[in-house]
């Protein structure tokens, strides 16, 4: 290998040095992707330039403090800023690119449109991925202990000496260059190469020319020897990109549920601004009715008070409710890593197409309207509740053994705590090997000669290995002092516990949360059985009591409290729809079943597959 060759590998750019770490980390990543998940999926942490919220900044005109607020390709250049090539690779071609904005009018998103922008914008999400962008550098860095380590270098230098008799001047030009190689055995191996020239400035201007080889290796052959033990930080680095590819896995799953129950959430609070828009404007019509009514005295002044003071309250549920409207959505706008002053609203037509979903999967009477219905029995009839069942459950109210074993089967953050468990066992064979004593066999040799000032008027120096020095060395340190080491030893044990318990507390957090979400589903679905009878029966109050107030057999109390009810099965019928379906994306979240792809975009699980299988 030349020493130029050397010399252009080691002089690289700032540019060639941040393409190759990106090429080596995206490799490695793929390569652990496949090994960990089954499948490769496209990975990339650079910080993309055409961004929702980058064009959001400039098409609706929204304030910022900063450059940066556009990304890192709007900072200002600073002096000394190395010419990596970092903007060229900004990514173009975004997640997101597909949404058109309208500078005049509000961008309306649907609940898929905000998964891929919260993939693209969210803060949390890039962090997330950079984590496994840096294992995968960590990776590379222990990969690099057992590659062959070039190394060159060279030094000239003028001296004067006049501390003899004759003073002495000359230039010393030295250069070195070799190969070091470390074995996961735990063998040492280096070989290396120099040159010498020297030309004295005086006494003639003599000059002679050094080389020299040499060569050694070192073997240990108790402590430190054995891949198991050499190889370990190794080992260990590998599977903690398989673990951040887990985690990063996990979290998607954590994230996407996150974003679809703050989506539906500001869906829950603008219908309950609706309604009480729509409570607001009945108890105004209620109030002047009873004030026509009180005008014709048909009706006490008494009862045009009260319809007053519940227009009034009206008034004041509404104007909160819009501004707690508006705060939830300020804060699904920042969770999704967009401004909250941008215009940006859910897709108001999600709800009803929620409310579709949930009459498909779900008995739309369901037991609650049954048990109301028919023949009423006598009052002195024995009186029996009826248990939820499983008859109108939904496709995720899964048996719980089978729930448990799919999350068992899927849930990466509990194969991740079995796995560390390994880990800590191979901790304590590595702490064991740090007690035993070392003996290594040391080999070296060497042939030619170097050359200094005071060796210039010698021939040049030629490599001859017939006339070379070799040397062989046993070093033996018997294991007398181990305290350090045994305390180690102790602590390893220590930590294989640890990690015990931890795995059976994150068992134990997977059974209670699956467990929990069950129980969710069959109490939000008899909720929403309820709530839907519950608005039902309120608008045939509202109706009935409007009649029976305008033929005088009902006070204005009456109806202010059947107009009250409404709006409150209301708010509860939208919350019960989406606490069902957040329940249903949970209950796929904590069995690890939910896939999300790239984009942040999920495909749910198939429960009728497992369901078959099962029976």
């Amino acid at each position: 290998m030349s020493l130029f060759f050397l010399f252009a590998t080691g002089c690289a750019g700032p540019a060639g040095h941040f393409s190759k770490a990106e090429r080596v980390a995206g490799q490695i990543i793929t390569d652990k992707q496949q090994q960990a998940l089954g499948r490769i999926e496209p990975f990339s942490v650079v910080p993309a330039e055409q961004t929702l919220r980058y064009r959001l900044l400039g098409e609706q005109g929204l304030a910022t403090s900063h450059p940066a607020s556009g990304g890192s390709h709007k900072l200002d250049s600073i002096s000394h800023w190395p010419r990596t090539g970092y903007s060229e690779l900004l990514e173009k071609d975004q997640g997101d690119a597909h949404i058109v904005i309208d500078a005049q009018e509000p961008l309306s998103l649907s609940l898929f449109d905000a998964l891929q922008v919260a993939a693209a914008n969210s803060r949390e999400y890039q962090d997330a991925k950079e984590r496994v962008f840096r294992a995968a550098l960590a990776l590379d860095l222990e990969r690099n202990t057992f590659r062959n380590i070039l190394f060159a270098r060279g030094e000239s230098q003028i001296s004067t000496d006049r501390s003899g008799e004759k003073t002495r001047s000359g230039v010393e030009n030295s250069a070195s260059g070799g190969v070091s190689r470390a074995l996961q055995s735990g063998t040492q191996l280096t070989t290396q190469i120099a040159f010498d020239l020297v030309r004295m400035l005086n006494a003639g201007g003599s000059s002679s020319m050094g080389l020299q080889a040499d060569a050694s290796i070192a073997i240990p052959l108790w402590r430190g020897s054995g891949r198991h033990i050499v190889g370990e930080p190794l080992l260990q680095a590998e599977r903690d990109v398989v673990y951040a590819i887990w985690e990063f896995e996990r979290f998607k799953h954590t994230f996407v549920v996150g974003v679809a129950s703050g989506y539906l959430g500001v869906l829950s609070q603008l219908d309950q601004v609706e309604n009480a828009e729509d409570n607001y404007r009945r108890l105004v019509s209620s109030t002047r009715r009873a004030r026509r009514l009180a005008d014709a005295g048909r009706l006490p002044e008494i009862q045009v008070d009260q319809a007053v003071q519940d227009e009034l309250r009206a008034r004041d549920r509404w104007i909160s409710a819009r501004q707690a409207y508006a705060r939830t959505l300020d804060n699904f706008r920042i969770s999704l890593g967009l401004p909250p002053d941008a215009r940006v609203t859910p897709d108001r037509d999600e709800l009803q197409r929620l409310a579709d979903l949930a009459r498909a999967r779900l008995d739309a009477e369901g037991p609650a309207a049954s048990a109301s219905a028919g023949k009423v029995p006598p009052a002195d009839a024995p009186i029996i509740l009826n248990e939820p069942s499983m008859d109108d459950a939904g496709p995720y109210e899964l048996p719980e053994q089978l729930a448990l074993r799919l999350a068992f089967d899927y849930r990466l953050d509990l194969r991740i705590a079995q796995e560390r468990t390994f880990d800590a066992q191979r901790g304590v064979v590595v702490a064991a090997d740090a007690l035993k004593g070392e003996l290594t066999l040391l080999g070296r040799g060497f042939t030619g000669e170097r050359r200094s000032l005071g060796s210039a008027a010698l021939p040049d120096a030629r490599l001859r290995p017939e006339s070379g020095f070799y040397s062989a060395l046993l070093s033996l340190d018997l294991p007398i002092e181990r305290i350090a080491e045994r305390n180690a030893f102790r602590n390893s044990y220590l930590n294989l516990e640890q990690r015990v318990r931890a795995l059976q507390e994150q068992e134990d957090r997977v059974k209670g949360d699956v467990r929990n979400r069950l129980r969710d589903l069959v109490e939000f679905r008899e909720g929403l059985h309820i709530q839907a009878q519950a608005v039902r029966v309120a608008q045939r109050r509202v109706e009935s009591t409007s009649l029976f107030l305008q033929a005088g057999r009902a006070e204005i109390r009456d109806l202010l409290e059947a107009q009250e009810a409404l709006v409150g099965a209301q708010n509860a019928l939208t919350s019960a729809l989406v606490n069902y379906r957040v329940a249903e994306l949970e209950l796929q979240r904590d069995m690890g079943v939910l896939k999300v792809d790239e984009k942040g975009l999920w495909t749910e699980f198939d429960t009728m597959e497992i369901r078959h299988e099962g029976s």
